[in-house]
């Protein structure tokens, strides 16, 4: 396979994981909100989304105020936000575009539809606009697409980078909200394991849609150490980070078996290298490390492991 056809199907899957992301931070954002905070009002709750998503400099420069129609604004909608919805799903359509004879037309149509539909929307009355459906539409726009891959694309190389492009940016993002919630959100220690500390856990997991199979595999009480326990080390939850991971890992290997010894396999190393260290932990260990120091060591391997991948198969120039 052509390296520039790789990158864009390794892209497509990235970007529109990412548009699936910056929806479900929007939905956390507004179901914190729902809750009173005389202390600092709602800034610290939208600044701790601009933060998770490494796009709170950009934002100030642009808007400067923090407000729940500019943070919208700027995570759904504003094209020069590299990750917002908008941008994502724009992005994604013009990878899978420039590949198209490299995709099904199931998946070729649901990637349009999406991209037509949000245009659609943005041509709407903000002030008409439920933030929440928006959300929705994301989400379901991107499940459709990623469920026509998995039902009609060829289990080739294409697929694998299509869904390595899936792995690595779901791994980045589920780090990065629970980074929102642990590091952002709650900094003061007395707030752990109060109602607003479960509240918190219970909005991470709805957000991530996991809220009912989190007590399918749990039962009981929502606990910081459960919840975190569900979305690090558990190999059955679908938004573990150790989920992503062996996603990671195992599209990695089909690729390298397709090309044999003359491609190099730095990346395929690197990212069973993280894999193992993930296996090796606990989640006691993890808090005892620190959640916020381990997730920001998680987050810097990813990128790491995408850096080798571009190194390996995407710089090639053919």
């Amino acid at each position: 396979m052509l390296s520039r056809t790789a990158a864009n199907l390794f892209w497509m899957g990235r970007h529109l994981e990412r548009a699936d992301t910056a929806a479900r931070l929007l939905d956390v954002g507004q179901r914190i909100t729902l809750l009173p905070n005389t202390a600092s009002g709602y800034q610290n709750e939208w600044n701790s989304l601009l933060q998770a998503s490494g796009s709170a400099d950009l934002f100030a420069e642009k808007y400067g105020e923090i407000s729940q129609e500019n943070i919208e604004e700027f995570i759904f909608f504003d094209r020069d936000n590299p990750g917002s919805v908008m941008a994502c799903i724009e992005k994604a359509r013009e990878a899978g575009r420039i590949v198209r004879t490299a995709l099904t037309s199931q998946v070729w149509d649901a990637l349009n539809m999406a991209y037509q539909d949000l245009r659609r929307i943005e041509r709407t009355p903000r002030d008409t606009l439920d933030m929440a459906s928006l959300t929705d539409v994301t989400t379901s726009h991107t499940s459709t697409v990623r469920g026509a891959i998995n039902a009609t694309q060829l289990r080739n190389d294409g697929w694998h980078f299509m869904n390595l492009g899936y792995g690595l940016e779901r791994a980045d993002a589920t780090a990065r909200l629970l980074d929102v919630k642990y590091y952002v959100l709650l900094p003061r220690i007395e707030f752990v394991g109060s109602g607003l500390d479960t509240y918190h856990w219970q909005v991470i997991l709805r957000a991530l849609s996991a809220h009912r199979s989190y007590h399918w595999a749990y039962g009981g009480d929502i606990t910081a150490g459960r919840v975190a326990d569900f979305l690090i080390l558990n190999g059955e939850s679908p938004r573990s980070l150790i989920t992503a991971l062996y996603e990671a890992v195992w599209n990695l290997e089909g690729i390298a078996k397709r090309y044999g010894d003359t491609v190099p396999t730095n990346a395929r190393d690197k990212a069973r290298e993280v894999l193992g260290r993930l296996q090796a932990h606990d989640i006691d260990m993890i808090f005892d490390e620190g959640l916020h120091e381990f997730l920001t060591w998680f987050i810097g391997e990813i990128g790491t492991i995408s850096t080798l991948v571009h190194e390996d198969y995407l710089l090639g120039g053919s």
